[in-house]
């Protein structure tokens, strides 16, 4: 695909249609305003892009991202799609038309997708289109996720003996190993490069500790940078061998508190609806559901 590829795929009244780009700012010009108007179900998205624009288009692979639009009738953006491969086509919210559209789109283009995540009923409608257009199945069951705005903070009680403290350079072998375990817990290789991950992270404060009283880590809560007022809890880690003790909880009402201190007008954080303990800690802090979002992998197969 060309770094611009304005070929559009037309609606029934021919009027709408995906344009399809690997121009990032290009993008970000079109549908800026769009993914600022819901920053919550927006979140994966503003952020990622963010990072993008920050660190290089490669940060998540050696394969460039892709991006799209949705545009109406009106010229205004009403859909889009970003995808840093290997990971799955990230899509925000779509009517079962216009997930059929996009599958189209992307067939005709050539892709080859990994997967989606989206909200669960986009997702599922992005999912069935995609195995009409190519073939493709799905693996198993999709990975179920919970999408969670702060409310009203309350600290967890009893409160763990220790005390918050900023990562600085001096934690960065420490944020390494965690965060490659972070990864493994997860079921992903990695995320990003641990060790640009840690330094990009301490260089904007983006990641919180929890120390016992004679200074020892014992977890972390990180949260994105603040993008349209927005910022994400992510990655919440505790070792296995530490865990049960509340060090994760109070780390995540750390962080939790300190983004509004810091200007953030909604702080997010993603569950895995999986794991009842996380679900159960995040509402008794304060946090309230969103929304409901899936990930379907798919079996590639040749287009």
């Amino acid at each position: 695909m060309s770094p611009e590829d304005p070929q559009d795929s037309h609606g029934p009244d021919g009027t709408d249609g995906w344009q399809l780009t690997q121009d990032l700012d290009g993008f970000l010009d079109r549908a800026g305003g769009f993914l600022a108007s819901r920053p919550d179900l927006h979140t994966v998205a503003l952020t990622v892009t963010a990072g993008l624009r920050r660190r290089g288009l490669r940060l998540y692979g050696d394969e460039a991202p892709f991006f799209g639009t949705l545009t109406g009738a009106d010229g205004s953006v009403r859909a889009a799609f970003f995808r840093t491969p290997p990971y799955p086509i990230n899509v925000t919210p779509l009517t079962e038309e216009d997930a059929e559209a996009l599958a189209a789109r992307l067939v005709s283009a050539g892709h080859r997708l990994s997967g989606v995540a989206a909200e669960s009923d986009t997702a599922s409608a992005f999912a069935a289109a995609w195995r009409r257009r190519t073939g493709a199945e799905t693996v198993g069951d999709p990975e179920r996720q919970r999408l969670y705005r702060l409310d009203q903070l309350v600290f967890p009680t009893p409160r763990p003996p220790g005390a918050p403290r900023i990562a600085t350079d001096a934690d960065r072998a420490q944020l390494v190993r965690w965060y490659r375990e972070f990864c493994v817990s997860v079921g992903e290789d990695g995320l990003q490069d641990a060790g640009a991950w840690a330094a990009d992270r301490i260089a904007y404060g983006g990641i919180t500790l929890w120390e016992t009283p004679d200074g020892t880590p014992v977890s972390m809560a990180g949260v994105t940078p603040e993008v349209v007022g927005q910022v994400r809890v992510f990655p919440v880690y505790t070792p296995a061998e530490l865990r049960g003790h509340g060090y994760a909880g109070a780390a995540t009402a750390e962080v939790s508190r300190a983004a509004p201190a810091a200007g953030a007008t909604e702080v997010l954080l993603f569950t895995d609806l999986a794991n009842p303990t996380s679900n159960a800690l995040y509402q008794r802090i304060g946090y309230r559901p969103v929304a409901d979002f899936a990930v379907y992998e798919f079996v590639m197969r040749d287009l």
